[in-house]
């Protein structure tokens, strides 16, 4: 448990993101909202490849889609499902991003 300790504190993050900033938005904020989500899911996916080094961080786009299912059917309506999809594909592109950056500082040491 303790050698997946970045994992649980990115994912950790990903949680309160999720379930916890909706709390604070109005009614009309709710796009604004998603698009602040989907941008700190980017910076949290970059972070994650980056900082990880174990296998378990290329299962963090799937998790990331699915802990957001449940927020649909809390904060959202179902036409927010679709929005599942895009934080699978972001993630996994700053995941992406992250891996790059890290293999470029270790060929750089």
């Amino acid at each position: 448990m303790r050698k997946y300790s970045k994992e649980i504190a990115v994912l950790t993050v990903q949680m309160l993101l999720f379930y916890v900033f909706p709390l604070t938005a109005g009614p009309t904020d709710t796009m604004g909202l998603v698009l602040l989500t989907i941008a700190a899911t980017f910076i949290l996916a970059i972070i994650m490849g980056s900082v990880s080094k174990k296998k378990v961080r290329y299962v963090y786009p799937v998790l990331v889609s699915v802990i957001f299912i449940p927020s649909i059917f809390i904060y959202y309506n179902e036409s927010a499902l679709i929005y599942s999809v895009w934080y699978l594909v972001i993630s996994f592109a700053g995941l992406l991003i992250g891996a790059l950056i890290q293999f470029f500082i270790r060929l750089i040491r």
